[in-house]
């Protein structure tokens, strides 16, 4: 006897049995065919946006954490609370030796500048940086160089400019080794760059003037005071933890009580990624239950239609009992059945799925912000699979009814 799974004339029996009430089958397929949508467009959904919400830190060094002064709020040794104080290198060199903390370094800015070339004038951002600065944000270098460790020894006359800043000045010539003038001094140019992302430290690198953190001290007076001090953690080591020495290192050169919460902000990056990713986390799960919830709506819907066709089909069950066929031949029919009518509606909820993502990611890809709202080939794949094993279980038990079926009972059913 022909296996039913490779017999044509099986298969013709299993597409009559499911268009002979075309509604019923319908609106079946589509309960199938709206929670296979729904789980993948919410799955996919829930990546874009992670990635969108990602993109703003590509390029950033997540373990980061970056401190600078505010005004006291408790007395002590003798000042009144409200005092102003600064972040200065000899705070950088005692927290760079702080036991976890892997890079220290410094940053300075002043807004509202006006940057000068020839007739040409670019309102701008002068940040004060040194060649560590790199480690932290990226940058993109779209021409020349960065600061370097040369430039921050000697305290050169250098700087690099914000991409915006270059064009505004320069238009399409290339502004390196030429002379510019910011607040009456004269600076050369090294190298152009950009934001590698939206993050802004101390200002928006694309419209900023970077010069180095030593020669901005000196030419605004500065003496040894920085105005940020970024720092990179060890691997292993979380900022969660160095929080409290780091503070303690800096309060033993200041007038800081001890028990004094806000007179140095502390932001921990590392802390902010890993909230993000919670959140996604919770979000992925939300979609999944969501999406499973009305898939699985739909699979109970075709175990009730399973369960009408058998009860339809008693009588021509029992007759092909009574010729012979084997158990197995009736269970594999009407599993066969199930499975075929979720498999089919499941793809088209998957493609349709696909489509509706794909028209959302052109849609951001046009603004600029591609942010791969799309499901993967492997997860298009879990979702069929789940969906023929949970389609196979939902004709089950019709099947084993089926099987059940006694010849002389189905004969004489009404």
């Amino acid at each position: 006897m022909i296996n039913p799974i490779f017999d044509i004339e099986n298969w013709k029996e299993i597409f009559a049995t499911l268009s002979r009430n075309k509604t019923r089958t319908f609106l079946t397929a589509f309960g199938i065919f709206w929670g296979t949508a729904m789980l993948a467009m919410l799955l996919g959904g829930a990546g874009g946006l992670k990635a969108l919400m990602t993109k703003q830190f590509d390029g950033f060094a997540t373990n980061t954490a970056f401190v600078w002064g505010n005004q006291t709020s408790m007395p002590y040794k003798g000042f009144k609370k409200g005092l102003y104080w600064n972040l200065d290198t000899e705070d950088l060199e005692r927290v760079a030796k702080v036991k976890g903390v892997k890079a220290a370094t410094g940053t300075m800015s002043h807004w509202g500048m006006t940057t000068t070339y020839g007739r040409q004038r670019s309102s701008s951002v002068m940040m004060g940086v040194t060649p560590l600065y790199v480690d932290f944000l990226h940058p993109i270098i779209v021409e020349g160089r960065f600061i370097n460790d040369s430039d921050e020894n000697s305290a050169r006359k250098v700087c690099v400019l914000g991409k915006r800043v270059a064009s505004t000045l320069f238009g399409a010539e290339s502004p390196l080794g030429k002379n510019i003038s910011v607040g009456g001094i004269y600076y050369k140019v090294v190298g152009v760059c950009e934001a590698r992302s939206e993050i802004n430290i101390n200002g928006n690198l694309s419209e900023s003037v970077v010069i180095p953190l030593s020669t901005m001290r000196k030419a605004f007076n500065y003496g040894n005071i920085i105005g940020l001090m970024m720092l990179i953690a060890e691997d292993g080591y979380d900022f969660k933890d160095l929080e409290e020495p780091i503070k303690h290192a800096i309060r033993q050169h200041h007038p800081i009580h001890p028990d004094d919460t806000k007179a140095i902000e502390y932001m921990n990056i590392s802390e902010m990624f890993k909230m993000i990713n919670n959140l996604f986390l919770g979000i992925s799960l939300l979609a999944g239950f969501v999406g499973f919830g009305t898939l699985l709506a739909g699979i109970i819907g075709v175990g009730n239609i399973m369960w009408v066709i058998v009860k339809e089909r008693t009588t021509e069950i029992g007759i092909r009992r009574a010729l012979g066929a084997k158990p197995r031949d009736i269970i594999v029919q009407i599993l066969s059945e199930g499975v075929v009518l979720t498999l089919i509606a499941g793809i088209a909820g998957i493609c349709f799925a696909a489509g509706i993502l794909g028209c959302v990611n052109y849609m951001m890809t046009m603004q600029g912000s591609p942010a791969g709202f799309q499901i993967s080939f492997s997860m298009a794949v879990a979702i069929t699979a789940v969906f023929a094993v949970l389609g196979t279980a939902a004709g089950i038990i019709p099947a084993v009814k089926a099987m059940r079926i006694k010849p002389i009972e189905a004969i004489n059913d009404k």
